[in-house]
């Protein structure tokens, strides 16, 4: 096969692409977390309740993770860096007109919707252009931690920063900031230029797409019903369950006939990348589950406003910052399994100390020693889950894997909202505080088991199946 990619970029070149695609995985996680200090403040102006801004939440979240795989194989048809462009237009629309929402159907229109349409668009082109402009491995594993260094400092760093936003001006105000970072990372990214040419040959799979969607949706929503309706729960839940039975039946009649489907089973078959993508899952469910809760307790149950709450995170974002920037020094010094382990086991550790110390002391400090360990236990092992995940498959799949990576770790943001969230709003006291985040600490706990079963060296990429045709990223 011709090689017809363009000559690699220079170390000075690789260092400016890698500010756009950090700063957009930032926007996308701030955008995930910084709503959760607004909830009094939007519930009031918006004229709903805590479960209807939890809703708007979670629905960002699911359609991000419903969306992602869709997303990532748009790339290889239309071209990575035009997808980048394109998911961060619809994105800014929707912070503009979240910023104007006079009530909370527009907010999830422009949130919830457009926001969530937008980063499904825009993320995928970000791992699948690091991969494949950041080929060596030291200066791939630096790219990848930069990237989730700035993904979950803007996870960790939303609450403050939107706190500090609301209440100097407004929670509107959060969505124009949100806007104006995009047009920063559009002016950055004219210097990106995407490696492998895009394939408008390339069939898309609609229907897989639809069934994978809804499913998706309806699993998520059946967890959000749960404490209105346990019936309605259960319906929910068995049909998103036969509808994503469906998917996977789908997906395999398709791959028997030669055609290629929205997601290949074949993504499924390394057992190193099925184990990174449970540790993924589960990182990201504590993350978004932890500030949730912790961040709807501090308002409704202790009445701190949104600029106490954020100040109170800011424990968290420094454990994520410290442990995030030093990962290209910790990879050479440990396995990334060891890593991962470590993460999980200090995150653990940080929800039981929540869960101690906070019911028995009414002072707000009693929050920093666990949301400190939380975040140095995420920021350890974010970059080295990303790594084992992308790094089992060859470079024409990244397109592939990428999409699922990425949904699989948003999905466990919005099962953290939607979990953390019902136990919450079933009855916001300091038993439901402490029932949701035993409940975290039991879901790290499987993420430490997956963790456990990694192998102690790195696997090797998995090749493309035999006949198939060559992706474009």
């Amino acid at each position: 096969m011709t090689d017809t990619s363009p000559a690699a970029p220079s170390p000075a070149a690789l260092r400016r692409i890698i500010a756009p695609l950090a700063l957009a995985q930032f926007i996308c996680s701030f955008a995930g977390s910084n709503m959760n200090v607004m909830i009094n403040d939007i519930s009031e102006d918006l004229d709903t309740t805590v479960q209807g801004v939890q809703v708007a939440i979670t629905i960002f979240l699911l359609v991000m993770a419903a969306l992602m795989i869709p997303g990532g194989k748009l790339t290889d048809r239309y071209g990575r860096k035009r997808c980048l462009l394109a998911g961060l237009a619809v994105y800014g629309a929707g912070a503009l007109l979240s910023a104007a929402a006079p009530g909370l159907g527009v907010l999830i229109l422009g949130n919830s919707i457009l926001e969530g349409v937008g980063t499904a668009l825009l993320i995928p082109p970000v791992y699948i252009l690091t991969t494949l402009l950041f080929t060596e491995t030291t200066s791939r594993a630096r790219a990848f931690g930069t990237i989730m260094a700035l993904g979950g400092i803007g996870a960790a760093a939303g609450p403050l920063i939107g706190g500090l936003i609301t209440s100097v001006l407004s929670w509107r105000a959060a969505f124009v900031f949100q806007a104006l970072v995009i047009v920063v990372i559009i002016v950055l990214s004219r210097r990106i230029e995407d490696p492998l040419p895009p394939d408008p040959t390339r069939p898309f799979d609609t229907v897989g797409t639809v069934l994978s969607a809804v499913g998706l949706v309806l699993v998520v929503t059946g967890i959000l019903a749960a404490d209105d309706n346990g019936w309605l729960m259960l319906a929910l839940l068995l049909l998103g369950a036969l509808l994503l039975a469906g998917f996977f039946r789908w997906v395999r009649g398709r791959e028997r006939a030669g055609r290629e489907p929205l997601l290949s089973t074949s993504l499924f078959r390394s057992r190193v990348s099925n184990l990174g993508l449970v540790t993924q899952n589960t990182q990201w469910l504590l993350l978004m589950g932890v500030s949730f809760t912790v961040a709807s307790y501090l308002q409704v149950v202790r009445g701190y406003d949104a600029i106490q709450t954020g100040v109170i995170f800011t424990a968290a974002t420094l454990g994520i910052l410290l442990t995030s920037l030093a990962a290209e020094r910790l990879a050479e010094r440990y396995a990334q399994r060891t890593l991962i382990l470590t993460g999980f086991a200090v995150t653990i550790t940080g929800i039981v100390v929540l869960i101690l110390i906070v019911g028995g002391s009414p002072s707000p400090w009693a929050f920093a020693p666990g949301l400190l360990l939380i975040g140095l236990g995420l920021g350890l092992m974010l970059t080295p889950s990303v790594n084992i995940v992308q790094s089992s498959f060859a470079e024409e799949r990244q397109g592939e894997i990428s999409g699922l990576s990425r949904s699989v770790s948003n999905l466990g943001s919005s099962l953290g909202t939607a979990v953390a969230g019902t136990i919450l709003v079933a009855g916001l006291t300091s038993h439901a505080y402490a029932a949701a985040m035993i409940t975290l600490a039991a879901v790290g706990l499987i993420g430490l088991a997956a963790a456990a079963l990694l192998p102690h060296t790195p696997a090797p990429a998995a090749p493309s199946p035999a006949g198939r045709p060559e992706a474009g990223g």
